[in-house]
């Protein structure tokens, strides 16, 4: 018996390495530090529990840096109204979001503007953070 329990726990921490990933909002981000960015997509990575776009923004000087946005799962996305096929790389968005706290070019993305116009609260359902949307 304690064979089989020794077998099992490879698969129990496996199981449990994507629940690590996830955070509350003060976690890694500041409330108190609102940005909006405007850029041009250049990569999405839809996981979970967080998604990830990757925009490539126009500073004030001329130069541009890429920009990574966290938000909600894949599945939150969706029933909110953003399908993967609604964007592509190079479309432009405009991101409202909060900055992190270590500095690093990385936003909470909690709303989103698609390039059809359309409005998506990005936020992660339940992560504490501004305009928490405990149901998405």
């Amino acid at each position: 018996m304690k064979l089989a329990s020794l077998a099992a726990l490879p698969l129990t921490l496996l199981a449990a390495a994507p629940a690590l990933a996830h955070h509350s909002f003060s976690a890694e981000f500041d409330g108190k530090k609102p940005v909006r960015l405007v850029g041009k997509i250049s990569r999405i990575e839809w996981t979970n529990p967080h998604s990830y776009f990757y925009l490539d923004v126009t500073g004030r000087d001329g130069k541009t840096a890429t920009w990574a946005c966290e938000s909600g799962g894949p599945g939150a996305l969706s029933r909110r109204g953003w399908k993967k096929g609604d964007v592509k790389i190079g479309d432009t968005l405009i991101v409202d979001g909060y900055l992190a706290k270590d500095g690093a070019r990385l936003i909470d993305a909690r709303r989103l503007k698609l390039p059809d116009g359309r409005q998506i609260y990005g936020g992660t359902p339940g992560d504490g953070g501004p305009g928490d949307n405990a149901n998405g």
